[in-house]
């Protein structure tokens, strides 16, 4: 069974910075895209942002030009680099890999957004 596991949350200041990270416990083949959603209480999940294969991103309306997701030079691992993080960005932040054998899912990584 592969993990993923999500390091990087924890709480910051409004216009602050947070950087994600997502590794695979093993090496996922024919991985489809890779990507980051959040959940904040009360909400259901979102996308967040998402990189395919051949390297296409895609972003959520409210993180254009704030938040960047790309992925290791191994391939099996993904980022989200936060800027300007605003109050409402505060969620449960999942990892996600899509591959041709599987979808699989981190266990979340709390980000708070607070003065």
């Amino acid at each position: 069974q592969v993990q993923l596991a999500e390091s990087g949350g924890g709480l910051v200041q409004p216009g602050g910075s947070l950087t994600l990270s997502c590794a695979p416990s093993r090496v996922i083949f024919s991985i489809n895209a890779m990507g980051w959603y959040r959940q904040a209480p009360g909400k259901q999940r979102e996308l967040v942002a998402t990189i395919t294969n051949s390297g296409s991103t895609n972003y959520a309306d409210s993180v254009k030009g704030r938040f960047t997701v790309s992925r290791g030079t191994a391939g099996n691992t993904v980022f989200l680099q936060m800027n300007s993080l605003k109050p409402e960005d505060t969620a449960v932040y999942y990892c996600n890999i899509n591959s041709k054998y599987g979808d699989y899912w981190g266990q979340g990584t709390q980000v708070t957004v607070s003065s």
